[in-house]
């Protein structure tokens, strides 16, 4: 047997191990482990497309950028430097993975599914677009709101770095430049720090990174060019991300009202279409004054709203703030930064969350937090 034959191998008999251990869903952990030896399969060293007379220029120019990225995470951000986006894998589908997700008519909170490595979060992911929409249909035959939505990228934690790490993929691998890194930056920060079941800590101190690197890729290695086509796109997100975090707030508000604790679910649902309507209004209006080819990014999202993506999206935004104040307390020195997110990390998460309430407090009496740093640091 080729030694790339035994690692898949080695592979399917792991994950077999762990759905054995961790959940008697047989079928969804096969569709895992199959989707993730394909996936691997499909990867080549990022040498070899760019030596394959058969890969097209444009595509040799994103794996070159993407080889840059990945160095510049690797010395500036203090990222791993491991085989991680050292090679790339045409999917020939439109997503790596598609996350389908649920939650509450009167609620935000997403229904959790735990898995033996990753602990419980708050979505359930597969390889075919068909096998999710046939999880949401069964999760719509209940009272749930269910949402199903495309992943370009996802991280592996590490756990597969001995098997060629995670590849840069055709599902990203043509975003604009400034994106392209932040989806980089991303997935390798979850390889740093990683808390099971916590994934508001996860994906926000994820995100946190993206930003903050993003940033600095894009004013210390862009060309102007990038950077405005960067900046047009992130003005956008920027009205987008207001607009969805102010909905958020409106329906937290009706779920959270005096007639939610009386349990008037009539006036509760008309409290929701109102928000809903002004979201779809307020939407379409941001969308009138844009222009050009992505005007319409966030259409499909708009489209299907509802409770699930709105909590869904709350993962990766809300403690965002706490995160980039930690990385100013750490004096904005990227070893001391996820020094101290590990230490977040360790704590029960009572108190960690407590923690990342301090440091998104805006006065800044209320953000010293000691136990964030070591006892014999100044």
């Amino acid at each position: 047997m080729a030694a790339s034959a035994r690692v898949i191998s080695r592979l399917a008999a792991a994950v077999g191990l762990a759905a054995l251990a961790g959940c008697s869903n047989l079928g969804y952990y096969w569709q895992a482990a199959s989707g993730q030896i394909d996936l691997m399969r499909a990867a080549r060293p990022v040498s070899q497309w760019l030596q394959d007379p058969a890969t097209s220029a444009a595509l040799k120019r994103k794996l070159e950028l993407a080889q840059r990225i990945r160095r510049f995470a690797v010395t500036d951000l203090g990222l791993p430097d491991n085989p991680s986006y050292t090679a790339y894998a045409d999917l020939h589908r439109a997503a790596a993975v598609w996350n389908v997700v649920a939650a509450p008519p009167y609620s935000l909170t997403l229904k959790t599914w735990c898995f033996p490595v990753a602990g419980c979060v708050g979505y359930r992911g597969y390889y075919h677009l068909a096998d999710a929409q046939a999880e949401a249909g069964a999760l719509g035959s209940t009272d749930l709101e269910v949402a199903v939505y495309p992943v370009p990228a996802y991280s592996t934690l590490g756990w597969t770095n001995w098997l060629g790490g995670d590849p840069l993929l055709s599902t990203f691998i043509n975003y604009p430049e400034g994106e392209l890194a932040r989806i980089v930056f991303h997935e390798l920060a979850h390889q740093v720090v990683y808390v099971p079941g916590d994934m508001l800590f996860n994906e926000s101190y994820a995100t946190a990174v993206e930003r903050i690197g993003g940033a600095r890729w894009l004013q210390s290695q862009a060309g102007e060019a990038a950077r405005a086509d960067y900046a047009q796109f992130d003005a956008r997100r920027q009205q987008f991300r207001t607009l969805t975090l102010e909905t958020r707030r409106a329906l937290q508000d009706s779920y959270e009202s005096k007639e939610a604790v009386a349990h008037d679910w009539r006036a509760v649902d008309a409290m929701k279409k109102i928000v809903m309507n002004d979201f779809r209004q307020r939407y379409a209006g941001l969308r009138a004054g844009w222009a050009g080819p992505r005007q319409g990014a966030y259409d499909a999202w708009v489209a299907r709203a509802n409770n699930a993506l709105f909590g869904a999206q709350a993962a990766y935004d809300q403690r965002v703030p706490a995160f980039e104040a930690l990385f100013e307390r750490e004096g904005r020195n990227w070893p001391r930064f996820y020094a101290a997110v590990r230490r977040l990390a360790a704590l029960p998460q009572d108190e960690r969350d407590a923690a990342l309430d301090h440091l998104a407090c805006v006065d800044p009496r209320c953000c010293t937090l000691a136990q964030l740093r070591p006892a014999t640091e100044k």
